[in-house]
């Protein structure tokens, strides 16, 4: 009915039949995500701020302080608190930490996360990242690509998989690192569908038996599993908080101990601050640079595949092996276009057609009690099916 009422309307190129506009319980939701944000961008007014910046130099290394309250849009406010800040002259140093962290080694790989991360590090969408996958997976070179869950059985002799990948020239070092005691067993996730292990290499392939994109899926898989069979990165984080003019102010610094995960998994970044100078607690000195500057909000960016599949996954649209599919499905449709973030080489955005904010607008104002265009009528059917059914026998 939808489409053979709106069809005519929309202009036809030459002897092409009428666009089928289609509706469905999960593509709509998503196409809801890509418009809700592109009326926030479209809609947004920019808002001018004020901050208050400090910073010291000592021992030949120039210290910026972050301020507590980070920034405020009453320009006099900050001009009082500013003055304050002046007026005292010179500050005090009021709590000094050092202390160990760590960078979390990723968990083990879910569909999920295979497609977010294949738009965000490997520039390809969702449904071409699961088409090589399922290409590995029958070609014996990967696990089954379609799972939710996030940690490995007790009983997966991981260590064998580690082994066969020795062998390659990029990662075959931290392979065998791994061989020699570096081996630590995978953190575990809260998902298990009971199914399918995560996403891990069976077998060894080198490259040159691979085509690119099937070569950038499986180096990912790899570096991914061999990533959670390591340790956590490990640094020093040091803080200093400082009081002027009766406000706070903080800067933190961070030295990269051992990189651990790091040196195999090239998609996380962790880097070392510059080191900042030795404060004891009480000292007092006078800031090198105090000045008031205003900024201005910027607009929220287009929604990014990565962002939509996560909003999908959040709120229950669609499964780890259909997710892929409703985001094609709309643009098929027709209802966005996707462009590439920044120009060549990055992360796909979505961008409403005309027509897919008239559906939007179009179903929000038939007044329903549950709106269409959001994941709620999705929700309510998935409670629904999970209500034991009485048994028509009795």
């Amino acid at each position: 009915m939808q489409t053979l009422a709106l069809q005519h309307m929309i202009p036809r190129q030459g002897e092409e039949r009428g666009k089928l506009i289609s509706y469905g319980s999960c593509q709509f939701p998503t196409l809801g995500f890509v418009v809700d944000r592109y009326l926030r961008v479209r809609g947004f007014v920019p808002e001018r701020f004020w901050l208050i910046k400090v910073a010291h130099t000592k021992d030949q290394i120039h210290v910026k302080f972050t301020w507590r309250r980070g920034h405020l849009f009453d320009r006099m406010a900050v001009v009082i608190v500013f003055e304050r800040c002046l007026l005292a002259q010179s500050a005090r140093v009021s709590k000094t930490v050092k202390k160990p962290t760590k960078k979390w080694k990723p968990l083990p790989l879910t569909t999920v996360e295979l497609q977010k991360n294949g738009s965000r590090f490997l520039r390809m969408t969702s449904q071409d990242v699961m088409k090589v996958a399922e290409d590995l997976y029958t070609k014996g070179w990967i696990s089954y690509p379609r799972t939710e869950t996030d940690q490995f059985d007790g009983g997966m002799d991981l260590r064998a998989l580690v082994s066969k990948q020795v062998q390659d020239s990029r990662w075959g070092a931290f392979a065998q690192t791994l061989m020699q005691g570096g081996f630590r067993q995978p953190r575990e996730g809260r998902h298990n569908d009971k199914a399918h292990p995560p996403i891990h290499p069976v077998n060894y392939v080198a490259p040159t038996q691979l085509n690119e994109r099937e070569g950038k899926v499986y180096e990912f898989v790899v570096r991914r599993f061999l990533a959670c069979c390591s340790e956590d990165a490990v640094g020093e984080a040091t803080d200093i908080e400082i009081d002027y003019g009766s406000e706070v102010f903080d800067a933190h610094g961070l030295a990269v101990v051992a990189r651990h995960y790091l040196d195999v998994y090239p998609y996380d970044k962790w880097e070392s601050s510059q080191p900042l100078p030795q404060y004891t607690v009480g000292e007092v000195f006078a800031p090198t640079d105090a000045q008031l500057v205003d900024g201005q909000t910027s607009a929220p960016a287009y929604l990014s595949e990565p962002e939509l599949i996560s909003l999908m996954d959040a709120n229950g649209i669609g499964t780890d092996a259909t997710m892929a599919e409703h985001i094609a499905k709309i643009k098929e449709r027709e209802y966005v276009v996707a462009r590439t973030k920044g120009g060549g080489g990055g992360v796909q955005e979505f961008i409403p057609t005309t027509l897919g904010v008239a559906l939007m607008e179009g179903y929000d104002q038939v007044g329903f009690e549950t709106s269409l265009s959001k994941p709620f009528l999705r929700k309510e059917a998935r409670a629904v099916d999970c209500i034991p059914r009485p048994d028509p026998a009795r």
